[in-house]
């Protein structure tokens, strides 16, 4: 693709803005379509903050299925199921127990690890123009702590380990991270990873989108909704709009779960549903313990993070469609669950309660690249690893769109009709 062309990427979440920004770098001239007054304000703006480059692994893996059907009649469980009339429900289900297998998982493992070093690397590269402190960067490390010896021993026997990682035993577990004082005798053990960071997303958007701005071949910012995509003669002809019809030379789809719909208007099917999470911000006081490292409860499924005077909690897993609204009865779950685990981390009294809708494939896998359509691209699909993976994933779709081999096999990542 030839420089100066034009793109329209619609999506200002974290991976839309991303891709953005290294269109940008990449000698292409874009117009950045949002549908809400502000940028990263929808899955974005209060996930858990971990950038958890070696800890990948997709949910659907051997044994999950018996899992599933555990947590659903557990009080405080991970995962809630509304059956919909809706076949992508069903068949998004059916997709991701298929993909619940060991050799799978590994495969798709071995990817996303790939994927995430290239995310690494490109948000070093991209702290040269917009600095870390912007968005309350820190390397924290991730500590993984087991409450089971079944589970524990599972994941230090799974192939394919990081080398660097750390073992650590029960009450080990409140040497390295003193917030787990209360509940490290209850643990089976943990496995601390060095090298995974923690920040805000929110932050992290708003610093770049200033960039963005100030970028010499940004052109402008959109605050309207996509409706329709239009193809002529094999290729996208325009966007329709709430504020009407835009054109360009390409376009790109980075717009959470809204591009499914989308994407179905120009016949395209994206294997993805919405997994409902949920977060609790809870301030942090001079009389608070606050984990110094990224920790998260292998078997509740929940996120602890420091983020700058806040502490960060997320968790839980939603399938109940395109439905945003708080449950108060998972919001009271998460904090009873935080207090028994961290009791003096913050003051969870004063905590606020969101929840947003990560857009997921079955295997866990974004998918990267070129559709049938050689003007429209996609980025989508990232889960719960959007803020993980949107630097790596803008770089390797700048790295495509510019007709340039990329730096490992798609495989997975490739859009497969």
């Amino acid at each position: 693709m030839a420089n100066g062309k034009q793109v329209i990427v619609i999506g200002g979440g974290v991976v839309g803005l991303a891709s953005a920004w290294w269109l940008l770098e990449a000698g292409l001239r874009v117009t950045l379509l949002e549908r809400s007054p502000t940028v990263g304000t929808a899955a974005s703006y209060r996930n858990g903050g971990q950038l958890s480059y070696r800890y990948v692994s997709p949910l659907a893996d051997v044994g999950v299925p018996k899992k599933v059907m555990e947590w659903l009649f557990e009080k405080d469980g991970p995962l809630r199921f509304r059956p919909e009339a809706d076949y992508r429900q069903w068949r998004w289900i059916a997709r991701f127990l298929k993909n619940c297998n060991a050799e799978t998982n590994a495969r798709i493992t071995a990817k996303l690890l790939q994927l995430g070093e290239l995310s690494r690397q490109s948000l070093t590269q991209l702290e040269l123009k917009l600095p870390l402190s912007k968005f309350n960067w820190r390397n924290a490390g991730k500590l993984v702590v087991y409450r089971s010896e079944e589970a524990f021993k599972a994941a230090l026997d799974k192939p394919g380990v990081d080398q660097n990682r750390a073992v650590l035993w029960g009450a080990d577990t409140a040497r390295i991270e003193p917030a787990l004082a209360h509940v490290a005798s209850k643990l089976a053990g943990g496995i601390f990873n060095p090298g995974e960071a923690v920040a805000d997303c929110y932050a992290f958007c708003l610093a770049l989108e200033k960039r963005i701005y100030a970028h010499p071949r940004f052109e402008r910012c959109m605050h309207t909704a996509a409706r329709h995509i239009f193809v002529d003669r094999g290729r996208v002809s325009a966007i329709e709009t709430d504020a009407g019809w835009i054109t360009a030379d390409h376009y790109v789809l980075a717009a959470g779960i809204q591009s499914r719909d989308l994407a179905a208007t120009a016949n395209l099917d994206l294997p993805m549903y919405p997994l409902k999470g949920y977060s609790l911000t809870a301030p942090i006081g001079g009389e608070h313990v606050p984990p110094n490292i990224s920790v998260t409860d292998f078997e509740r499924k929940t996120l602890y993070a420091r983020i700058g005077n806040e502490l960060r909690i997320a968790a839980m897993v939603d399938l109940v469609g395109e439905n945003k609204r708080i449950d108060r009865r998972r919001i009271a779950s998460m904090s009873r669950m935080a207090r028994e685990t961290m009791p003096d981390a913050a003051d969870y009294d004063k905590a606020e309660a969101w929840a947003g809708l990560r857009p997921a494939t079955p295997n866990g896998a974004p998918i990267i690249g070129p559709t049938p359509y050689p003007n429209l691209w996609l980025n989508v699909g990232h889960g719960g690893l959007g803020f993980t993976f949107a630097c790596g994933s803008a770089s390797l779709l700048a790295t495509l769109m510019r007709g340039k081999e990329p730096p490992f096999e798609l495989d997975f990542l490739a859009y497969k009709a």
